[in-house]
């Protein structure tokens, strides 16, 4: 009877909502008549903007231009990418090492780009990988992942990565609480509430870029939904929405749907960095990974790290405090200015927003409803500037415009709804094609929006294209938010599965080292061959370092034998080219790895098992000149016990005439 009325009431809930909601009735699926000329880019012309988007569970990030939304790239991250080598090679496969081991995929839902004065500054883009717990740094001058770090005392990293407006911290909060690494896991899992926890990671971001875990904050065992840091006025703190605070361990949906009201936490993270300078924090053991990628040797390093500093929430009463928000929350988002507290309860009839100002007037004048496993929690109406009336049915994100107005999407209803902050109206509906999740406004989340685009990314997308199976690809949709109305102008699909995504001008990224090339002098890789005459194949044993060169049109050696059923190969293969984006491919019959793809003067390492006696091209798998095809070689693999000897050439090896 109990789950029973649960469901009756969660179905009300959405009914009133639903009927109460005052949708026009001239909404139309029809684009406005400009909208082509305003999607069009010419051919050789610019997009205004890179749209970075996370990939989901494809681990990758995918960039697309705006506003034809072209796809420029996808870029790996978390998961081993066939088309480029990464995570195959034997210079990028440390990048997917964790203390599990080498995991070669994620799920990846979140970014944040790094931010100067809380606006985006085109340096970096942090992703999250939710799996697995990760953060990984993409660095936008190359487009390539550069930094990896594990997060202990963790599962379910989907609070992750926000930053805060100097970069300061990158910061993650986990989605499934579990009992701490440092302590005996083997529980009933019934036990939730005695022995599960929540983590909270502070990520220190050093000024280039560099990761490292500054500190965690140990909080009650509930799931951490996702984050926002303060900005202009309310830098220096932190918030995060949360929901089961039931602390139920099954049926979620249900018995994590109790409450009226589950909690939107601010933290303090001035005042717990002060905490930290007093001695007040704690190490503990934990085991996690930190990877980095050099671009002086072209490959990756891991190491293990085996402590953590940590606070407790319950002992140091003044760092968190909990903020009432119905029901469920999801999105938290901070408006511009860093006043507004945006909540998202995905069972909510309303929209609440909090105020900053209220909140530390009501946290010094102890205004608190009693505490939370030991935490304050702050009467709801002393933090609240006001609630969202009838908004539409399920709410889940909010970004801004920078001219004092929020959007918001409905995952039930199905649409986007414009709203002034201050007055808390409705301004402006427009319906999405299907259930929206996430939407991204350019620098929607800093302190200075360029509100002229907004991208909806809808979860299912239904009869919107063409039909490709029982699977149809996720979706965005592109809007014109410059005017009082918005206007759809261009749908098109993504891959999967579109979560949170960045955008900024693309003057702030492009020619600022994109355009590149490695130079041979500065090529540190251990197994570079900066020539022809440098090449080599040696062997150690049952292990072979073939040194190899390409360059439009050949391999140097292009004829390799001697090698043996058992052998290890290893193809270190240097690209001569030193002219920007002429990269040569490399693969082999048989292997049981992907190719490689070496840019300009780089050099990357390919590991190969020979199983059969037999003869064994390889050849560039990049097209490159017009005698591509030509660009190939031979191996000769031979028993086990041969007597063949090991030799290689180039040019020299014809058959007797």
């Amino acid at each position: 009877m109990k789950n029973i009325f649960v469901k009756t009431s969660i179905a009300v809930v959405f009914a009133s909502v639903f009927f109460g909601s005052c949708r026009p009735k001239d909404t139309a699926d029809a684009v406005s008549g400009d909208a082509a000329q305003k999607v069009y880019v010419a051919p050789g012309k610019y997009d205004e903007f890179y749209n970075f988007v996370s990939g989901g569970f494809s681990g990758q990030m995918s960039v697309y231009a705006l506003p034809s939304a072209r796809l420029l790239r996808v870029v790996p991250i978390f998961s081993v990418d066939p088309q480029s080598g990464y995570g195959y090679s034997e210079e990028s496969k440390p990048m997917l090492n964790t203390s599990h081991g080498f995991v070669p995929w994620d799920d990846q839902h979140h970014l944040d780009m790094s931010q100067t004065n809380g606006e985006v500054d085109g340096r970096w883009i942090f992703a999250n990988a939710n799996n697995t717990p990760r953060i990984a740094r993409v660095d936008l001058k190359t487009f390539k992942t550069v930094e990896i770090i594990e997060l202990p005392n963790s599962a379910g990293n989907h609070s992750s990565p926000f930053i805060t407006e100097n970069t300061e911290y990158v910061v993650a909060g986990t989605r499934f609480s579990v009992p701490p690494d440092n302590s005996n896991g083997d529980v009933p899992i019934n036990t939730y509430k005695e022995n599960f926890k929540g983590y909270l990671s502070f990520v220190k971001v050093g000024k280039e870029g560099q990761m490292d875990i500054a500190f965690q904050i140990e909080t009650p065992g509930v799931n951490w939904d996702l984050s926002h840091a303060g900005k202009g006025k309310s830098h220096g703190w932190f918030f995060f929405s949360c929901y089961n605070t039931e602390q139920a361990n099954t049926l979620l949906e249900v018995n994590a749907s109790q409450k009226d009201k589950d909690f939107i936490m601010a933290v303090n993270w001035k005042k717990a960095e002060e905490y930290i300078k007093a001695g007040k924090g704690k190490k503990i053991a934990a085991k996690y990974v930190h990877n980095t990628w050099d671009e002086k040797t072209h490959s990756a390093k891991s190491e293990m790290r085996n402590e953590v500093l940590v606070l407790d929430s319950k002992a140091l009463k003044d760092i968190c405090y909990m903020i009432p928000c119905p029901k469920s929350p999801h999105g938290c988002d901070v408006d511009p200015t860093g006043e507004f507290i945006v909540g998202s309860g995905k069972l909510a009839a309303l929209i609440p927003v909090f105020s900053f100002d209220k909140m530390v007037k009501a946290i010094a004048n102890k205004q608190f409803d009693g505490n939370y496993d030991g935490i304050p929690v702050i009467k709801y109406e002393a933090a609240l500037h006001g609630e969202v009336k009838k908004p539409g049915l399920g709410p889940l994100h909010t970004e801004f415009d920078g001219r004092g107005n929020a959007y918001t999407t409905f995952f039930v209803s199905s649409e986007v709804v414009k709203w002034d902050i201050k007055t808390l109206k409705i301004l402006d509906r427009h319906p999405t094609y299907y259930s929206p999740g996430h939407l991204m406004i350019p620098g929607g989340d800093s302190r200075k929006p360029f509100g002229k685009y907004m991208v909806v990314y809808n979860k299912i997308t239904k009869d919107r294209y063409l039909p490709t199976g029982p699977e149809l690809a996720q979706s965005a949709q592109l809007f014109d938010i410059s005017g009082d109305k918005m206007k759809l102008l261009l749908d098109y699909p993504t891959i999967g599965e579109p979560h949170y995504a960045q955008a900024a001008p693309a003057d702030l990224i492009r020619n600022n080292g994109q355009l590149k090339f490695y130079k041979i002098e500065e090529n540190h890789n251990p197994f570079v061959t900066k020539g022809e005459k440098e090449a080599k194949v040696v062997r150690k044993g049952n292990r072979i370092d073939v040194y190899m060169t390409s360059i439009r049109s050949h391999f140097a050696s292009d004829n390799i034998e001697g090698i043996k059923v058992g052998d290890e190969v290893y193809f270190h293969v240097t690209n001569l080219e030193q002219d920007w984006d002429v990269p040569h491919g490399f693969a082999i019959k048989g292997a049981d790895n992907a190719e490689l793809l070496i840019m300009p003067g780089e050099t990357a390492t390919l590991k190969w098992l020979p199983k059969k006696v037999g003869i064994y091209p390889f050849y560039c798998t990049d097209f490159c000149s017009a005698l591509h095809q030509e660009m190939q070689g031979y191996v000769r693999v031979s028993p086990v016990g041969s007597t063949v000897p090991l030799t290689f050439s180039l040019g020299t090896n014809m058959p007797a005439k």
